[in-house]
């Protein structure tokens, strides 16, 4: 009888925790993530009763502001803006009523609400002095004349822009096209709110999608400074000779590797320096049969391919095959076949030869500061530390350097700078006209830019675009901005 006794006890003790632990769950444990959930409207409408901190420019141009609302009637005290437009959404995001948060109004979120524990010291006070404070205000990395060069020289071409400071890796420009504007998401008008939502998903030129970061694309020739990193790294010298055919006849396929047009590199052989400089596609491709599709992939990986993206907001993790065939790794070397990147990890590309193969991770959240100037929260870069040796840095800046002086990137030239690049133009579906990209960087005095420029299928040219016609004026208009 005791032990039928004892048994009954256990099970109900047993479901006594039971009915406790979900309560301490949902209430303690999962707390702090319920409370983030952009997707949780209480919690939202209760964030609506606070004045959310601004979002500025380095040069403190605000880019997205709460004010009160004007509304007659309306039980929410405070309505988000976003006085550039369309400019700066794709760092900002949305603060939507409907859709919950997205990108830094989502990842600083505690920020902004004067809620993260590096503001507790303020919250008490402003408890005891029964005084309302604003939360945060977040001071992103971006510089205001580069980004509106960029975007100027896009014209409204589908593409994306991405500048970094190759020090530190902070995101100096950040734009694509097209895009939105966050204040028709932003509005107390719910119904105003779900037909722009879907004017905007049902757009077939994906507005919504940051192309800059989340969008992945075939890099063409630009990859090409990969593989002569992998080669540089893997016992080839700047003055081998190579061999650089008309046709490379490449094992186990029938497809065979031509040049750009059909056109031949010279002679038959070039060194490392002279086939970058003119883009030689037979001299890269026979590089990367000699290297082997392991070691190339190891090199890529060493620019952060194949990883999860380091930076603060979302981004789309760039790839390439660690195990391939012969042809797949001859059309991989020279950024085909099944490389995607974005044109983020393309800047971090070009800024960590920049930075004498010290790679930094990009972020544009600079800090946040108290409504009484007080910085509450630095951010930076995670720093990878000397992923290629400087010696090996040092030469694919010398070989950058010759192709916008006297190669294929010459339109991104920039009177009294020295200005390095690598141009791309990247084939991406039969029939349809190719990406055409640049990446490059320069300095002047204590500045420094890297930048990667995708314009999608060529841009105003079509079929007749390439990189150096179409990207690098691009990329140029936005590193002179910034150092000018």
């Amino acid at each position: 009888m005791n032990r039928q006794i004892r048994r009954v006890a256990v099970v109900v003790l047993v479901a006594f925790l039971a009915l406790l632990a979900a309560p301490l769950y949902w209430q303690v444990l999962a707390a702090d993530r319920l409370a983030n959930d952009s997707r949780n409207t209480r919690v939202l409408i209760k964030e609506y009763s606070i004045e959310r901190g601004a979002i500025v420019l380095a040069d403190r141009t605000e880019v997205a502001r709460s004010v009160r609302s004007r509304q007659r009637g309306d039980p929410l005290e405070f309505v988000r803006q976003y006085p550039q437009g369309e400019r700066y959404g794709m760092v900002t995001g949305f603060y939507s009523l409907v859709y919950g948060r997205t990108l830094a109004e989502q990842e600083f979120n505690s920020f902004l609400l004067g809620r993260a524990p590096e503001q507790f010291g303020q919250n008490v006070t402003d408890l005891l002095t029964a005084r309302e404070t604003p939360g945060g205000t977040l001071v992103l990395t971006l510089d205001r004349a580069a980004q509106e060069a960029a975007e100027s020289a896009l014209r409204g071409r589908k593409g994306a822009v991405v500048a970094l400071d190759p020090r530190t890796g902070a995101v100096l420009a950040m734009t694509t096209f097209p895009r939105y504007d966050p204040n028709q998401l932003s509005s107390h008008n719910p119904e105003q709110i779900r037909r722009n939502w879907e004017r905007l998903i049902n757009d077939e030129d994906g507005p919504l999608l940051n192309r800059a970061a989340g969008a992945l694309y075939p890099p063409g020739s630009t990859f090409k400074v990969v593989t002569a990193a992998a080669a540089l790294e893997n016992g080839v010298t700047m003055s081998e000779p190579l061999d650089s055919p008309t046709v490379l006849d490449v094992p186990q396929t029938s497809a065979d590797i031509r040049n750009f047009g059909g056109s031949s590199c010279g002679s038959g052989q070039l060194t490392l320096t002279e086939a970058l400089e003119i883009s030689c596609n037979t001299t890269f491709a026979g590089l990367g049969i000699r290297l082997g599709s392991e070691k190339l992939a190891a090199e890529a990986e060493k620019f952060g391919f194949n990883q999860p993206s380091p930076y603060q907001l979302p981004a789309a993790t760039s790839v390439i095959p660690e195990r391939q065939d012969v042809p797949a790794t001859a059309q991989s070397a020279i950024g085909q076949r099944d490389v995607r990147v974005s044109p983020l990890q393309m800047a971090s590309v070009a800024a960590t030869i920049a930075n004498g193969g010290r790679r930094m991770a990009p972020f544009v959240g600079q800090e946040v500061v108290s409504d009484k100037g007080k910085v509450v929260k630095r951010f930076e870069g995670e720093d990878f530390g000397q992923v290629i040796p400087e010696q090996v840095a040092g030469d694919l800046k010398d070989m950058m350097l010759q192709v916008v002086e006297s190669g294929t990137g010459t339109a991104a030239q920039i009177p009294g700078l020295q200005v390095a690049g690598k141009t791309g133009t990247a084939q991406h579906a039969r029939g349809e006209a190719p990406h055409a990209w640049f990446i490059g960087f320069t300095s002047s005095g204590d500045r420094s830019i890297a930048v990667a420029a995708v314009v999608e299928d060529g841009g105003d040219l079509g079929s007749e675009a390439t990189g150096g016609r179409v990207a690098a004026p691009v990329a140029k208009a936005g590193k002179e901005a910034y150092l000018r």
